[in-house]
């Protein structure tokens, strides 16, 4: 469904209260006066807001509008227990009381303004030590996606790191970064931020700047994640090792975490570390082992020693530093061992993947 928000009430000061709030939420409205929505309006608007005041003569009109979803009542006598009723009457989805519900109301507009539908598969990337490979994991698991035709967005979470649009060669790309965002509160627009990042290789990209770093505060890398994550497809953000109240922010907000560790005793030693703290706050993080393997380690193994699932054993790729030089980012070989990985994960982790995942094993990815 598409067009405005349909607002039906005779109050003029709920109509105000109810105009601002699609104001705020960036979505446009219409007003029905009087009798029933004309026919085509109530059942073409993506929500209809019906003011308590109209929800009995809606109910009992011989012209009474069809049942459908996204309706919601809006009123505000917390103390009346006859509005639960006249929200049934109208069939409505929920019963608003403002303005306790002004917040929840706020974004529930904006959701239908958005044309939201299901949140994007949010996965994070975190080295088990220096050196393993999260950046360029993160890269080739985002182009693999937007190679796909999924909608991506690639979130650089490390303001320390070397910068995630250096490895997809769009440092000078037009768009904003990361301290554009940092006084962002609230609710940020899904489509907003799209359109105002750089575009490269298919994909959005939130990263830092070249100056100095800016400390993005917990409520700012919430409203932005939020956004990203409604727009639905892809979101991959690559990840600090260093857990603090903003990677705490963004970790409880991951459907999955992948922790990157290298095949060696000592790295899985370090990557042990890194675990136990992001196991705290991450409901599902797995193991991806990165080869070249020896020792007699193998990513079941290793996967065992951390007490995480294996996530798979991802491949060493021959000349990728010399691509990245070049500007061929991590991923873009799509014959290549890197790019065959990322294909595999996505193809189980998305939800039209299907078939069976399976248990992990070299060169494959159990999602």
């Amino acid at each position: 469904m598409t067009g405005s928000i349909l607002i039906v009430t005779e109050d003029e000061k709920l109509l105000d209260d109810l105009l601002r709030l699609c104001a705020a939420a960036g979505a446009e409205a219409e007003v029905a006066h009087g009798a029933p929505p004309v026919q085509g309006r109530w059942e073409n608007a993506p929500l209809v807001l019906v003011g308590d005041d109209r929800a009995d003569a809606l109910s009992r009109s011989a012209r009474a509008p069809v049942r459908r979803p996204g309706v919601l009542l809006i009123g505000r006598d917390l103390d009346d227990p006859g509005v639960w009723r006249r929200g049934v009457g109208i069939g409505a989805e929920h019963v608003v009381l403002l303005p306790d519900g002004e917040s929840w109301l706020t974004g529930r507009i904006a959701d239908a303004a958005e044309g939201v539908g299901r949140q994007a598969l949010t996965v994070g990337v975190m080295g088990g030590r220096g050196g393993a490979g999260a950046s360029t994991l993160a890269c080739a698991l985002a182009l693999t996606a937007a190679r796909a035709g999924h909608r991506t967005m690639l979130i650089d979470g490390d303001p320390l790191g070397g910068g995630l649009d250096i490895l997809l060669g769009g440092e000078r790309a037009e768009g904003l970064r990361w301290p554009a965002f940092a006084d962002s509160r609230g609710r940020v627009g899904g489509a907003a931020l799209e359109e105002s990042l750089p575009r490269l290789h298919g994909l959005r990209l939130l990263s830092w700047d070249r100056g100095e770093s800016a400390a993005v505060p917990p409520e700012a890398v919430r409203a932005v994640l939020g956004a990203a994550r409604r727009r639905g497809g892809v979101v991959v953000v690559d990840l600090p090792r260093r857990l603090d109240e903003t990677v705490a922010e963004v970790l409880a907000q991951l459907d999955l975490g992948l922790l990157v560790v290298p095949a060696e005793l000592r790295a899985v030693a370090a990557t042990q570390r890194v675990a136990s703290r992001a196991g705290l706050v991450l409901r599902d993080l797995r193991a991806v082992v990165r080869g070249p393997f020896g020792a007699g380690l193998d990513g079941e193994e290793i996967a065992r020693l951390l007490g995480l699932r294996l996530a798979g054993e991802m491949p060493s790729e021959a000349g990728l530093p010399t691509a990245v030089e070049a500007g061929r980012p991590p991923g873009a070989d799509t014959r290549g061992p890197l790019a065959r990985f990322c294909s595999e994960f996505w193809a189980r982790a998305l939800p039209e993947g299907g078939g069976a995942r399976p248990a992990g094993g070299r060169g494959s990815v159990a999602a």
